[in-house]
């Protein structure tokens, strides 16, 4: 019986300890299910929607393209990159001090899916903001001016 209570205790232990750690360093930050979850669906959804311009390492396209990867757009605007993700983008941009021209139609992405390439975004190349909440999208899509993106 000893053998037994001794067993439990180190299964008890062990199962407590893997739950403690499930907060494990996803690109730095604390990681919990709904974070992992968002961000493979948003490493997903930008493979789908934004690798085909922005490549699949974020390094953009030359002079054609912007990088995400290392973007000082992406880093100071992040207001600007949710309503990009929703309404695209026409005219002049400058990222890193250089200037592109190429339209960005809209991908047609729900406030979900926003919030989990964001998550991709941010939490990817060294940036790590964390989770970007789906509530937080919905939230700044009422601040977006259609006719400065479009």
């Amino acid at each position: 019986m000893r053998l037994y209570q001794k067993i439990l205790c180190f299964a008890s232990l062990g199962a407590f300890l893997i739950c403690s750690c499930r907060e494990q360093s996803q690109g730095g930050h604390k990681s919990s299910v709904k974070f992992d979850q968002y961000f493979v669906k948003g490493e997903q959804l930008y493979q789908m929607n934004c690798s085909n311009c922005h490549q699949k390492n974020g390094r953009g396209l030359g002079r054609v393209y912007p990088p995400v990867d290392t973007s000082d757009f992406i880093d100071n605007k992040f207001q600007d990159v949710l309503c990009l993700l929703r309404y695209g983008r026409k005219g002049e941009i400058i990222v890193n001090g250089k200037m592109y021209n190429q339209a960005m139609p809209p991908p047609a992405l729900t406030d979900l899916e926003i919030a989990e390439i964001a998550t991709y975004l941010y939490n990817n190349w060294g940036r790590k903001r964390g989770i970007v909440e789906v509530t937080d999208v919905s939230q700044k899509m009422l601040n977006c001016i259609a006719d400065s993106i479009q």
